[in-house]
């Protein structure tokens, strides 16, 4: 009783996510009801919605209230952009879809990113106040929510730019929009990819809706393979190495040498890939036993021979996301505008106040300066910089959205300037066109460690605390106790290595596994679905470990 009671009520502490036990109690029960509905359209809908519901509550609490204004004002604005002929009335509409969504997401998520900034700009000393809660214990008298604190609902991000393709896309006259909200609410809230993606465009997404389930061997077969391959990239690959070692690292990196926190770093590249991916590989399999199909969002991105191939691999519902939304809206590859230059100038003054230093902000503004004389006197120079800003804008936008702190800002500017460096590079590289395996390995190398190492803005809890990482990794490599370092934490270097290899085995290694599983007996799959659980819940702490995404 105690187990169907903590299943089916919420808490904060242990919401219900994917390396629970209780999530596959629920989705058991959930799964079960699901045959019953499964040949009727509407029902089926309508099932999933509120099966969908119920799981947002009990990873989010009341914050299910978001989910549903966000599902209640874009069902209303998608349909009467459709209705409507009039160019302007349209233009509108979509306008007010696009600033409600991300009013309500820049609220949550940006609050105090905004009032810190202004009050290190101003020097002021304003305090963030939840409006909501004061709003809402205005309706009784025992102040149930807290005034002092915004807490940011899990999985806003995802569903907020799911809306949003929504209404752009029936503006686009991409889309015809559903029907029925409860259709609509199902599209938004499908369980399975809600709270960490992958991020499912309406164009996709909504046809399936109105199709009957299909489901076959093939779903069944590659379904469990992904939701099995999900739980070891998380539960061994993320989760072991996290406990065991960067975590300890990562508390407090000035007590480990530099070559520790190298270490570190090339490990936690493994952990957010195995946490990140792993969720979406649980995501897409749980979605093809339904009878859905939801977007690829990794494909081997630690195979990527430079930055821009790294982001064609990586999150890629992001990354297509952002060019098609964002990037071609702004003016893609064609010119610049006056909004991409105010909007890059702002951001890149508000980075330079986070670094406070003056070194970097001579330099910086020295190069700005430099560029914008060349561009006065020479035309291919301005039209590089109008090809690129929007890349650069782009990038520095996709930074801000993984985190409300100028330290994601420079993170997606750095990967910016990775694609940007790399464009002009590949036209002198004297090696661009060789083909030989130690090239393409060279280029592989070379992508794998920058990107690694630009993610110590993702990881560091602060500018000072990255400033530790960058002093021991400059001053206090101790090449002298690596050895002791590899032997104290061999179990942890043991599966990194094994991780890494495993992703870098040729896709048609990986394509014979999975079909070796498909052509299987059906005892052969309970069989291996046994010792996946057995051994990722040897690997398994009492300690809560959510998904990394989860706070985006």
């Amino acid at each position: 009783m105690n187990r169907l009671y903590d299943i089916f009520t919420f808490s904060e502490e242990f919401p219900l996510i994917f390396t629970q036990v209780n999530f596959w109690i629920f989705f058991a029960v959930a799964y079960t009801l699901f045959a019953v509905f499964y040949k009727k359209i509407k029902q089926r809908n309508a099932y999933l919605f509120l099966i969908s519901l119920f799981f947002y509550y009990k990873t989010s609490g009341l914050f299910i209230g978001i989910l549903i204004f966000s599902t209640i004002v874009d069902f209303f604005i998608g349909r009467s952009i459709y209705n409507s002929e009039n160019s302007k009335k349209r233009y509108a509409l979509v306008t007010i879809s696009v600033i409600t969504n991300l009013s309500v997401l820049c609220y949550f998520k940006y609050a105090y990113f905004f009032t810190d900034s202004f009050n290190m700009l101003f020097h002021t000393d304003y305090q963030v106040m939840n409006w909501l809660a004061q709003f809402g214990n205005s309706f009784n008298d025992q102040n149930y929510f807290t005034v002092d604190k915004i807490i940011l609902p899990v999985g806003i991000s995802f569903y907020t730019f799911q809306t949003i393709s929504y209404s752009v896309d029936i503006f686009r006259r991409k889309l015809v929009p559903l029907k029925s909200i409860l259709d609509f609410g199902f599209y938004v809230s499908f369980f399975p990819q809600l709270v960490a993606g992958p991020i499912v465009r309406a164009e996709n997404f909504v046809p399936q809706i109105s199709a009957p389930t299909v489901l076959t061997k093939s779903d069944f077969d590659k379904g469990t393979f992904m939701i099995l391959k999900g739980l070891i990239k998380k539960m061994i690959f993320a989760d072991f190495i996290a406990m065991q070692f960067l975590d300890r690292v990562f508390d407090t990196p000035d007590m480990f040498s530099g070559f520790a926190n190298v270490m570190a770093m090339f490990g936690y590249s493994l952990q957010i890939y195995g946490d990140f991916s792993g969720y979406t590989d649980i995501a897409i399999g749980l979605a093809l036993l339904m009878g859905f199909k939801l977007p690829v969002n990794f494909n081997s991105p630690y195979k990527a021979i430079n930055t821009g191939d790294f982001w064609r691999r990586w999150h890629i519902s992001l990354s297509t996301w952002l060019r098609d939304y964002l990037y071609i809206p702004l003016g893609g590859n064609r010119k610049g505008s006056v909004g991409s230059y105010i909007i890059l100038s702002i951001i890149i003054l508000g980075t330079l106040y986070a670094y406070q230093n003056l070194l970097v902000v001579f330099i910086t503004l020295g190069i700005c300066l430099t560029i914008f004389i060349l561009a006065q006197y020479n035309k291919t120079v301005e039209n590089n910089i109008n090809t690129n800003i929007n890349l650069m804008l782009t990038m520095l936008i996709g930074g801000l959205w993984h985190g409300a702190s100028w330290k994601f800002v420079i993170w997606g500017g750095l990967n910016g300037l990775g694609i940007v460096v790399y464009k002009y590079w590949r036209k002198i590289s004297p090696y661009e066109n060789y083909n030989q395996w130690y090239v393409r390995w060279w280029k592989i190398l070379i992508t794998l460690i920058f990107i690694t190492f630009t993610r110590i803005y993702f990881r560091g809890e602060s500018m000072d605390h990255i400033a530790k990482w960058y002093n021991q990794v400059a001053y206090h490599m101790d090449w002298h106790y690596a050895w002791d370092v590899l032997v104290s934490y061999k179990s942890v270097f043991i599966v990194m290595l094994i991780g890494y290899i495993t992703h870098w085995l040729p896709s048609s290694t990986k394509s014979y596994i999975e079909n070796l599983y498909a052509n299987s007996p059906i005892y052969v799959k309970a069989v291996a679905s046994v010792i996946v659980g057995v051994i990722c819940y040897q690997a398994f702490s009492t300690d809560f470990q959510p998904f990394i995404y989860f706070q985006f």
